[in-house]
């Protein structure tokens, strides 16, 4: 007698044995569900900066060019994040960050931040190029707190805050590590304080091929030496995680590479609650982005020995996620009981937004978008909303109403970066056109284009990331029923102009005469392609 169970084949004669190992299949099987899984967040989260107080864990990312600015995340287990809150809701009002006169912050804005915790207050520090300084936020309650707002020339790049011996210094640089203090009052650096080059050449024990200096300064103590992380890239090799430490935060300090696996790099250490340890660290992964991958970490000879073996575990004596959407992305019927009521926080705007130009309220249930200038692409369109993608696979859908489109207006979805695409409606002499348009910084081409009626479309985009395919398609209907594809794939690169990995975003700009409308009744996000 043969029979299956659970999709395997058990015989009478082999009976017990056969069981036996049918069991142990399924303990290991559950055992792994149980278990956290590389990456921790299959979307654009780099940069992080990650402190525990007590039992919570806070992080800290970049998001650059993208309002409100450098988000928080808090999680209990180090492995389901929720977004808790940003640091501001625009960080200038410059012409880059307001798109004005031909300028933009692509790519810039904040970066790389430091996130600390220290005699009660919660301190969070970044940089801009955009501004030319160094940002500092502190509060005293990470959750509901206002935050005290400092800023100080000059921007000092990737910079670590550090409390030490009743002074306060920052660490920051590439190649070359340098030290400053501050003054005590966090305002800017103490003239007569300490500013010197603390390493010289941290990217020494990489190599002398060097094609990106040792950045991304990230200190902590541990027992009797201080311990400072950094990235560095060598030539015709990958992105790898160096360690120095030293007795004295002046030093002499000795480095070493601590892991050279699969680019993933940047980051630093957090402990839990019950002793252990890992390193949080991220990984160019294509167009997605930059995502997190946690690392177990031992301890030998006072050095931090990163991996199982070296290598970054697929995965991790960790909590399960729960889900495979991350409290990064949502979906959103734009229902609001109240005016006061505000975006979720998964979403930010593409540069600084207009107030006046967007509403919640205006036609219930919808998101409104009004033109207020004339512009020509997308890239340069203010007001566009942004959600992060996810991988392996993220679906987006909205309905658009464009009824009080004006001639020469363009709405819908997109795929935000610099090669870009989207698919929507395009009004010209009355008539409206469904379009799908790839993109390139200022040059526009529409792949294809087909006049429809009526008042409504639904519109959908695909992103496939699986093993870096990185590739979207876009398709309409008429009735949310039945889909067609529209135009030509996209083929999503990851770029330094805009440095972020895609977004979805839902848009509306003027090519002709500013003061049309577009409603869009929801944007509904998943993780298949559907």
């Amino acid at each position: 007698m043969i029979q299956k169970i659970n999709g395997l084949k058990w015989t009478k004669k082999s009976g017990s044995l056969s069981l036996f190992f049918l069991f142990c299949f399924s303990i290991i099987g559950q055992a792994q569900q149980e278990q956290a899984q590389n990456p921790i967040i299959f979307a654009d989260v780099p940069d992080m900066s990650m402190i525990r107080v007590g039992a919570h864990y806070y992080m800290s990312s970049t998001t650059m060019h993208m309002n409100p600015g450098v988000p928080i995340m808090k999680s209990e287990d180090l492995v389901n994040w929720q977004l808790l809150r940003y640091a501001y809701d625009t960080l200038s009002t410059n012409d880059a960050h307001r798109l004005e006169n031909g300028k933009n912050a692509y790519g810039r804005g904040s970066w790389a931040s430091s996130l600390r915790y220290h005699e009660g207050t919660y301190y969070l520090t970044t940089f801009a190029q955009t501004t030319g300084k160094t940002h500092l936020f502190s509060t005293q309650n990470m959750e509901e707190g206002q935050w005290k707002v400092q800023a100080f020339e000059p921007a000092l790049h990737d910079n670590s805050l550090v409390f030490d011996k009743g002074k306060v210094f920052m660490i920051y640089g590439n190649g070359q590590i340098k030290i400053v203090e501050l003054k005590a009052d966090l305002s800017g650096i103490k003239p007569e304080g300490i500013h010197q080059v603390l390493i010289e050449n941290a990217s020494a024990p990489a190599g002398d091929a060097i094609m990106l200096g040792a950045e991304g300064s990230q200190l902590f103590k541990w027992q009797e030496y201080y311990y400072l992380f950094h990235i560095v890239w060598p030539e015709k090799d990958m992105r790898t995680v160096l360690v120095h430490r030293a007795k004295n935060l002046l030093g002499p300090w000795e480095g070493k590479v601590v892991l050279r696996d699969k680019g993933v790099a940047q980051g630093g250490l957090i402990d839990t609650p019950d002793g252990r340890w890992f390193a949080y660290l991220f990984r160019d992964y294509g167009a997605v982005g930059r995502i997190p991958y946690w690392v177990p970490v031992q301890w030998k000879n006072g050095w931090p020995i990163l991996g199982n073996n070296g290598k970054v575990p697929d995965r991790l004596e960790l909590p399960a996620a729960q889900g495979l959407i991350p409290g990064l992305v949502a979906s959103d019927e734009f229902e609001r009981t109240t005016a006061s009521e505000p975006l979720p926080l998964v979403w930010q705007w593409n540069h600084n937004p207009v107030a006046s130009l967007w509403s919640l309220t205006e036609r219930k249930g919808f998101l409104r978008l009004k033109t207020g200038r004339v512009d020509h692409h997308l890239v340069d369109a203010r007001n566009t909303l942004t959600q992060r993608t996810i991988g392996p696979y993220s679906t987006a859908k909205t309905a658009l109403s464009f009824s009080k489109m004006k001639d020469g207006d363009v709405a819908g979805l997109c795929l935000l970066q610099k090669f870009y695409g989207y698919v929507g409606i395009q009004k010209e002499k009355g008539q409206n056109y469904v379009v799908m348009v790839l993109g390139e910084e200022n040059n526009e081409t529409v792949q294809e284009k087909i006049a429809v009626k009526g008042e409504t479309v639904f519109l959908k985009a695909q992103c496939n990331f699986m093993d870096r395919a990185d590739t979207a398609s876009f398709f309409y209907s008429l009735d949310a029923q039945t889909w067609h594809p529209l135009g030509v794939e996209l083929a999503m690169k990851y770029t330094l102009p805009h440095f972020m990995g895609y977004r979805f975003g839902l848009f509306n700009f003027a090519t002709q005469e500013a003061g049309g409308q577009a409603d869009f009744d929801y944007f509904r996000i998943s993780d298949t392609l559907d």
